[in-house]
């Protein structure tokens, strides 16, 4: 796929691959609450004849590179890309330079997985502070090719079955896209953003409870649906905007039963991030 196939991948059909369905429909104009802000009415519109979208509440619009710029709060070109593939219909883990008259191809060919075992991996995760025994029962090991080439990477399954995948070179998904939900009977659920931040959680000992990995903050619809009965959901989301948002969502949905733990990681991005300072600290 190049950019000039990604740009005509239906921005409808991306919204719903992330769990986004319009709130009603007038023709050629599906209307939706704004998928990157929190709203009551719909104001969001997508023209599926000229498949471009437009937000009457922040003035803006455009193509589907457009709109993965809001999702991200970013103008880097590669990121958008990223965004797209990761989140959408085609996801792709490595972003190359678009080839013209290039046949579109499976991306993930020869997929394999067994039990985490790597010790490059393995490694990896040490790296980050995630012990074996952590990661072991939670993870497994993927092997793909990628048009042509072989990689490898940890792996941590979504309830659809798809397969998170990240390595220390990149951060990708073989499809379908969708949350992560473990219950374990608990009327409590806590909530993270990414595994790596889940498998931290775990290292670190702070959950006893359910619970949910988003695997993209775009998923916190599907999120929703899936909270709906319990008593409290603790959530462990990035400090930054999008963060911010994830959580104010899940306050609009659930009151105060959405607690944000943010405070516990407060001067780091994520619970990774104060996961491999607070070992840092202790190795000095």
């Amino acid at each position: 796929m190049d950019v000039r196939q990604m740009r005509e991948i239906p921005i409808a059909d991306f919204l719903s691959a992330m769990g986004i369905q319009p709130k009603k429909q007038k023709g050629n104009i599906l209307w939706y609450n704004a998928p990157y802000r929190t709203e009551r009415t719909p104001s969001f519109k997508v023209d599926t004849n000229k498949n471009v979208w437009f937000d009457f509440g922040i003035g803006k619009g455009g193509d589907i590179f457009d709109l993965a710029g809001e999702f991200i709060g970013s103008k880097d070109f590669l990121l958008r890309v990223a965004f797209i593939a990761r989140n959408g219909a085609y996801p792709l883990p490595i972003i190359e330079h678009p080839q013209r008259n290039e046949e579109k191809e499976p991306v993930f060919n020869d997929i394999w997985v067994r039990p985490l075992q790597d010790t490059r991996l393995l490694g990896y995760l040490e790296e980050r502070g995630i012990n074996a025994h952590v990661a072991i029962p939670n993870c497994e090991e993927v092997r793909c090719r990628v048009r042509g080439k072989r990689y490898y990477a940890i792996g941590f399954r979504n309830n659809a079955g798809g397969l998170e995948l990240r390595n220390r070179f990149f951060k990708g998904c073989i499809p379908p896209k969708d949350i992560s939900l473990k219950r374990n009977g608990s009327d409590v659920c806590a909530v993270f953003e990414g595994f790596m931040d889940y498998l931290s959680a775990m290292q670190l000992g702070i959950i006893a409870s359910d619970w949910l990995v988003l695997n993209s903050v775009s998923n916190v619809e599907k999120a929703v649906r899936a909270l709906h009965g319990y008593e409290r959901i603790d959530c462990f989301l990035d400090n930054d905007e999008a963060g911010r948002r994830t959580f104010q969502r899940l306050h609009d949905c659930f009151g105060d039963k959405a607690i944000d733990r943010s405070s516990l990681y407060a001067d780091h991005k994520d619970l990774n991030e104060f996961l491999f300072s607070k070992n840092a600290g202790n190795n000095v």
